[in-house]
């Protein structure tokens, strides 16, 4: 399949052409939304809907408002504009290529090694702020913005944010702190294309009546169709007369707009609620084809309206890979399915969600118990304390949302929790480095050590679908404290295998391989394929690599260790985490305290620095946690016949 984008030559055509301003800025609008789809088919995942309802607003800014041309992106009087959200970012990229501050080859880099990430990041030219957690926008705005008050500095600085980002505790903080401190050089404009990930705003947790909330905030605030040139235009126009306040413009907007079934919701419901289609994904073959020709017919209309001439628009045909299946498994599945079945049995079972309850699979439990099921939307905070409600009132509270946004963000939540001698069950889906697709902002390297802390608290990561049902089950029927379930959200790269006599116990694990030569602990699918890629890499040349899998993070039997290390003599640690304060730590300070470790070698095989963007396998090589490097690792030989080894590529089927 080819890619081809619209070329930069023909934005400069229609940039520098003096025909009418509006159809000028539209038909500009609508060539990046071309170049938005194929980036994102490209990459095989991104965020759509929220790239094509911004794109009019960003569009308008850098062409009419921002400086940046004129002073450069790294003069202190330049203005600042940054999306709070972030998940707009490709067509931001998009934008970025027609005006020459990024290239075509990087603009079809998306999501990949050496790209562009997935969410922005400062290391890519024009990004100013690196975002994707929700809710920090305004408040790192204000930052900006006081500062080029301090320092007597001109420009102004403009943010983006979600609707459904509205949710989060830190954007109304940020509203009052701002207005109440004077910070006038700010605008904030709400992309309020009322959906978040695939449901509604007003039905997972209504944020209006916006203007008046944020009115009473101190604000100077204007609602405003998002999508019109010339509103678009006077609006900015009128807010330059506005310097005693900080200004907000509520822009409605169309989430997926300029392709009209991705403007759309799915003619289906859940629960009575509309769901959307388009919110993360690459699209399909057939979609991809439809929406380009659309945008094609559009750019067309508008350049002969224009009178700009014809737009060279390129060829871009799906043509329908032949995929290969690989026997794979979402663990997430096994674990939505067990919440289902132990429900029937546990009347005190009740299910939060973070508005992920689809990427959580959640839907089931959704929909059979919906009595015994909060949607608490974008508000880890509120979500982990409502659990701590529960939990003193008898209940048994199952937190779910994204590890990176559970974990960090309600931290002190979850420790006052815990301090209350309850029981709650956090599961953190998105652990560990992949998908890698979405960036640092959401791989998860530092969960284990920001829980582990706590006394009464356990930590298990399953390997496969069976010992995801059975540590579910040991957390919700049988744990006397609270437990955290750490859970890969995409699909498995293959099913571990399992002895067939093995049971979950706790501080055990389980042989996966036999080995002499080396013995190596891992947990979780990801990291457990790769280990047992490296072994049969390993065996090739007679080492014979011992692969355990030990789903217990922070709770270690001594006796079992002591039994298991024994006859070994080199023993390694695979994290799917960073090297502090995760398993190997647990079993270096398990092996010291009971004189295990005398006279053999430890290695601790973690993550060291931030994650980096890309598919699967790439990120998995660049930090050499690949099969075959661990293989050159452990053994120290770097030339391997790989003939005979195969490591199943990962997909990207999973929530962006």
């Amino acid at each position: 399949m080819f890619y081809n984008l619209i070329k930069k030559t023909e934005f400069d055509k229609v940039k520098s052409f003096n025909g009418n301003w509006s159809t000028r800025m539209q038909l500009f609008a609508d060539m990046c939304r071309y170049n938005t789809l194929v980036a994102v088919k490209k990459a095989g995942s991104g965020h759509l809907g929220s790239s094509l309802s911004a794109m009019d607003i960003i569009t308008y800014l850098y062409l009419n408002e921002m400086n940046v041309f004129d002073t450069g992106f790294n003069s202190p009087d330049r203005d600042i504009y940054f999306s709070s959200k972030g998940h707009d970012v490709p067509g931001l990229y998009s934008l970025f290529y027609a005006l020459g501050i990024i290239s075509e080859e990087k603009l079809l880099m998306l999501r990949r090694l050496h790209g562009l990430d997935g969410h922005p990041e400062v290391r890519q030219p024009g990004i100013e702020a690196s975002t994707g957690s929700l809710g920090m926008g305004i408040s790192k705005a204000k930052g900006f913005a006081w500062a080029k008050n301090y320092n007597n500095n001109q420009g102004n600085v403009y943010v983006l944010t979600g609707d459904g980002e509205f949710q989060e505790g830190q954007i109304w903080e940020s509203l009052q702190v701002t207005a109440h401190q004077k910070v006038n050089n700010l605008t904030a404009i709400m992309d309020h294309n009322k959906y978040q990930t695939d449901m509604l705003v007003a039905e997972v947790n209504n944020i209006e009546d916006v203007v008046e909330k944020v009115k009473a905030f101190g604000w100077y605030v204007v609602r405003i169709n998002g999508h019109d040139y010339d509103i678009l235009k006077k609006t900015f126009s009128d807010l330059k007369k506005i310097t005693d306040k900080p200004k907000m413009i509520i822009a409605d907007t169309i989430k997926g707009r300029g392709v009209s079934f991705m403007e759309k919701p799915l003619t289906e419901t859940f629960q009575g609620k509309t769901l959307y289609k388009w919110h993360s994904g690459a699209p399909d073959d057939e979609s991809y084809e439809n929406g380009l020709a659309e945008l094609t017919e559009v750019i067309n209309k508008l350049s002969e309206k224009l009178g700009v001439g014809k737009i060279q628009i390129p060829v871009n045909k799906a043509e329908g890979k032949t995929i290969t299946k690989i026997d794979k498994e979402f663990v997430t599945e096994a674990y939505g399915d067990a919440l289902v079945e132990i429900a029937k049995t546990n009347k005190k079972l009740v299910v939060l969600d973070g508005d992920l309850s689809a990427d959580c699979k959640l839907r089931k439990f959704e929909k059979a118990y919906p009595e015994r099921f909060i949607e608490n939307g974008i508000a880890e905070q509120d979500m982990v304390s409502t659990a701590g409600g529960l939990a003193r009132m008898g209940l048994i509270p199952v937190v779910n949302t994204f590890a990176g946004f559970l974990t960090a963000r309600a931290n002190e939540q979850i420790y006052n929790n815990a301090g209350e001698q309850t029981k709650i069950i956090y599961t953190c889906h998105f652990s560990g480095m992949i998908p890698a697709g979405p960036g640092k902002s959401h791989q998860s390297l530092r969960d284990i050590s920001l829980l582990g802390a706590l006394p009464n608290i356990t930590i298990i990561q399953p390997c496969n679908a069976e010992e995801t049902k059975w540590a579910t089950e040991y957390c919700v029927n049988e744990a006397k404290e609270n437990c955290v379930l750490r859970l890969v959200i995409g699909p498995s790269p293959e099913k571990i295998q399992l002895p067939g006599d093995y049971k979950l116990k706790i501080g055990t694990g389980v042989k996966l391989t036999e080995g002499s030569d080396a013995i190596l602990f891992g947990y979780g699918p990801v990291m457990l394929h790769e280990a047992l890629t490296a072994a049969a890499y390993l065996k090739k040349i007679n080492f014979g690599l011992q692969v355990i899998n030990l789903p217990w993070l922070n709770k270690i039997d001594s006796d079992w260790l002591k039994a298991i290390i024994k006859d070994q003599k080199r023993i390694f640690v695979l994290e799917d985490h960073s090297a502090i304060g995760g398993l190997a730590d647990r079993l270096l300070n398990e092996s010291v305290s009971n004189g295990l470790i005398c006279g053999k070698e430890f290695t601790n095989l973690g993550i060291k620095e931030y994650p980096e963007c890309g598919t699967p396998l790439e990120v998995l090589e660049y930090h050499k946690l690949d099969g075959k490097s661990l293989a050159q690792r452990i053994s120290g030989i770097t030339d391997f016949e790989t003939s005979n080894i195969i490591n199943q590529k990962y997909t990207e089927e999973a929530p962006q």
